[in-house]
């Protein structure tokens, strides 16, 4: 009778999700941190530059995007293209293991807790848009410090200046040392300075990502979903739609963040919609999507890569297919009710 209502379910999925030698979730979480790891340094470039551009560094505000990217080169050289990215990869690797695996988790607590909600966009946005939720709420401080590090422009040769450390801006020499100096001024609130429009972003953007992704896919032939192109293509699309509706939130989230370092933002509101309504007034609402173009070249190779490496992984890990996954779950939680 489980088998039947299983659905056909093979006993080879069942036993690789009960009795593998590692958990299905553990496989999860390492699919989704190194997805998340190879498409972030991927396009870690564009991500400074545009960093620069949403908080208004003076130097890089008529410059354009190739004039950024020489003057990153003279004044910091190559590495300069990833300076922050450490933290960025820091953050996003248990970022995107959370992410990816709260959303299968999610999607597979619906689905058992509601067997009849059948698929569609409801079930993707929800469990996608709380995982989002999920994943900022733990990992936002590594955020924080990723923008921070990216917004000082220091020469390498100054870094070791002790003189430079007189200067009215503050400079962070790492990760650490960043994480300590915010503690120390502002407490464990400075940590997360700025998570209310990461949150506010996060839901909507998290939910018609995974939502625009899988509906894609759902059209293409059975024979062509496991093509690498396939994935690309889906992916690109999902990140480009998904971040467009949300990205006037991810401006002020960075104006936030740099709020203490930036005489620019000095001006700021308090709270995100004060905030919002304060960049409106004084910098305009174009600055609502100040780099919008240089995001677009991130967004769409960066969650193409992210989606595809996911699935690569998972493939690779052996991990089954959601929709084997929550028919075992239905079985297993249906068996227990009738064994009890």
């Amino acid at each position: 009778m489980a088998e039947e209502r299983g659905g056909g379910v093979s006993t080879a999925v069942k036993e690789e999700v009960r009795a593998g030698t590692i958990p299905l979730v553990v496989k999860e979480l390492v699919a989704g941190g190194v997805a998340g790891g190879v498409a972030k340094s991927a396009v870690a470039p564009l991500e400074r530059v545009k960093i620069l551009f949403q908080t208004r560094r003076a130097e890089f505000q008529s410059i354009g995007l190739l004039g950024s990217f020489r003057k990153i080169v003279q004044t910091e050289g190559l590495l300069g293209f990833y300076r922050g990215n450490g933290a960025s990869v820091a953050r996003i690797v248990p970022y995107a293991a959370l992410h990816y695996m709260a959303y299968e988790q999610y999607r597979r607590w619906i689905v058992l807790g509601f067997p009849n909600i059948g698929k569609g966009p409801v079930l993707d946005l929800v469990s996608g848009s709380i995982a989002g939720g999920t994943a900022v709420i733990f990992t936002y401080p590594l955020d924080l410090v990723r923008t921070k590090l990216a917004f000082q422009v220091v020469g390498p040769s100054r870094l070791k200046d002790r003189k430079l450390y007189s200067l009215p801006e503050q400079v962070y020499r790492g990760i650490l040392d960043c994480i300590l100096k915010i503690y120390k001024q502002n407490g464990l609130r400075g940590l997360y300075r700025g998570v209310g429009p990461s949150l506010y972003g996060i839901f909507p953007y998290s939910g018609l990502k995974f939502y625009f992704y899988e509906e894609m896919k759902s059209h293409v032939p059975e024979d062509h979903k496991k093509g690498i192109s396939v994935k690309l293509a889906c992916g690109s699309v999902a990140g480009l739609l998904g971040q467009t509706l949300t990205y006037p939130l991810d401006v002020v989230r960075r104006q936030m963040q740099v709020e203490a370092l930036s005489t620019a933002n000095n001006e700021m509101g308090r709270g995100t919609f004060g905030s919002l309504v304060m960049i409106i007034q004084t910098q305009g609402w174009r600055q609502l999507f100040s780099g919008l173009s240089i995001n677009y070249l991130k967004v769409v190779p960066s969650v193409a890569i992210g989606f595809t490496a996911y699935d690569v992984m998972k493939s690779w890990l052996k991990v089954p297919s959601r929709d084997e996954v929550a028919a075992i779950s239905v079985v297993t939680e249906n068996t227990n009710h009738a064994e009890a």
